[in-house]
């Protein structure tokens, strides 16, 4: 199988949706990564999408979230097609992710044994972070060049006008 790694606005966003049921389950907008992005628009340059010849395999999505008014990006959902899980594919649109180098902090809702170990990702500055939802606090990671805030409000982020 020869993977494709490419924007996730190529993708029929049908087959989106349906590997994202197919991966988390039909109740999946209930989680409280959902509530984190509530309202906003995943951004495009950093939302990818794998490709099986025409057929969607993987997505993964980013949003712009901020931890009080110090912008992040959320990362996920991150999904696999069942059954073609545990061939790189998720890794492959993680490496493709941070090829370019995102500016903004990243923070994610994830197994932190698998994005510690390949990514750098951690959950050492979100112990404290208040979520709109239920979470296991060591599957709050974040990855940042920077020093982060110990405490804070994560949630979607708003635009302020002046």
């Amino acid at each position: 199988m020869t993977v494709r790694i490419a924007p996730l606005s190529l993708a029929d966003p049908v087959a989106v949706e349906t590997l994202l049921d197919e991966a988390f389950g039909g109740d999946r907008h209930q989680r409280t990564a959902y509530r984190l992005r509530a309202g906003m628009t995943a951004i495009p340059a950093l939302s990818l999408a794998a490709f099986d010849g025409e057929t969607v395999v993987g997505t993964l999505q980013s949003w712009p979230v901020a931890l009080d008014a110090l912008p992040l990006v959320l990362v996920g959902p991150v999904a696999v097609r069942p059954g073609q899980q545990r061939g790189g594919i998720g890794r492959a649109m993680m490496t493709a992710l941070l090829a370019p180098g995102v500016r903004d902090p990243l923070v994610m809702i994830g197994d932190p044994e698998y994005y510690g170990r390949f990514f750098g990702f951690t959950s050492d500055a979100t112990q404290h972070w208040v979520v709109p939802g239920p979470v296991e606090r060591h599957r709050l990671l974040c990855r940042s060049d920077g020093v982060l805030p110990v405490t804070g409000v994560l949630g979607p982020r708003v635009a302020v006008l002046v």
